[in-house]
């Protein structure tokens, strides 16, 4: 490692664009109620209220997020106690293999990742200096605190239960209308969904028809711009096991402060 002062810039963890489901807005059926299973006879908002309870009661799940305005890929698997493990992408500019138990975080960048964040030779040098090596730190590192902020479960079921502060208080109340669709398939498994439109937006969460009505998927699109969370493997434990020691280097050796740009 050259003693360069290292920077190195930040994966995008947030996933705001999709962040809000579908509550509230007058209701209204879908044309056909073929094979809606036990939610044939429950309304739009009673539909919507059902996925959000299940999500909100999720102790893990898996969630993979996508949107049109940037590169990144989440593919996570969380729990509550802010535990994870998976990957973060950012296209052709590299990806990071992601494990936090607790406040210790490990993280592996591949070669496109090093080679994006430090042009030329020294990058180069970083790709073969830490071919399939972990970097390990703590939550205590500003920058792996950062990496981390997509581990947060709670956080995440949080900010979907939150009741919408997008207009200001005295103003009228937007008009939205919630509407359920026809049943289809996401990823083998038969959803129906539910959309909400207003205020210039579009949002719709994909609910399980058979056993509990977890939501499977949600898309929301503004302004011409998409985004999509893929939710699944509900209560399945986060795996438990860490990177072999042998395999780990201690991310001091990263000189200088670690930050985002």
């Amino acid at each position: 490692m050259t003693g360069t002062r290292r920077t190195l810039t930040a994966l995008t963890c947030g996933t705001a664009l999709v962040a809000a489901t579908v509550t509230g807005g007058a209701t209204a059926a879908a044309d056909d109620t073929g094979g809606e299973g036990d939610l044939a006879n429950r309304t739009a908002q009673q539909i919507s209220d059902d996925a959000v309870h299940e999500l909100l009661a999720a102790k893990s799940l898996r969630l993979r997020s996508a949107t049109s305005t940037d590169p990144t890929r989440l593919d996570l698997t969380l729990d509550r106690d802010g535990n994870c493990a998976g990957h973060i992408s950012k296209g052709p500019l590299g990806r990071v293999d992601l494990v936090k138990r607790g406040k210790d975080v490990w993280m592996k960048p591949d070669a496109a990742f090093w080679k994006s964040q430090f042009p030329g030779e020294e990058g180069s040098a970083d790709a073969r200096a830490y071919q399939g090596r972990f970097l390990h730190g703590t939550t205590d590192d500003d920058f792996l605190q950062r990496l981390t902020a997509a581990c947060d479960l709670r956080g995440f079921q949080r900010q979907l239960a939150a009741p919408d502060t997008s207009s200001p208080p005295d103003s009228p109340s937007p008009s939205f209308t919630l509407t359920k669709g026809r049943p289809t398939t996401e990823e083998g498994t038969r959803v129906l969904p539910v959309t909400k439109k207003g205020g210039g937006a579009a949002q719709t969460v994909y609910v399980a028809i058979e056993g509990r009505h977890y939501p499977r998927k949600l898309v929301t699109e503004i302004d011409g711009e998409t985004g999509t969370i893929q939710l699944g493997d509900y209560d399945r434990p986060v795996p438990s096991r860490t990177p072999d020691p042998g395999a780990t280097t201690d991310i001091s050796v990263l000189e200088g402060p670690v930050q985002s740009v």
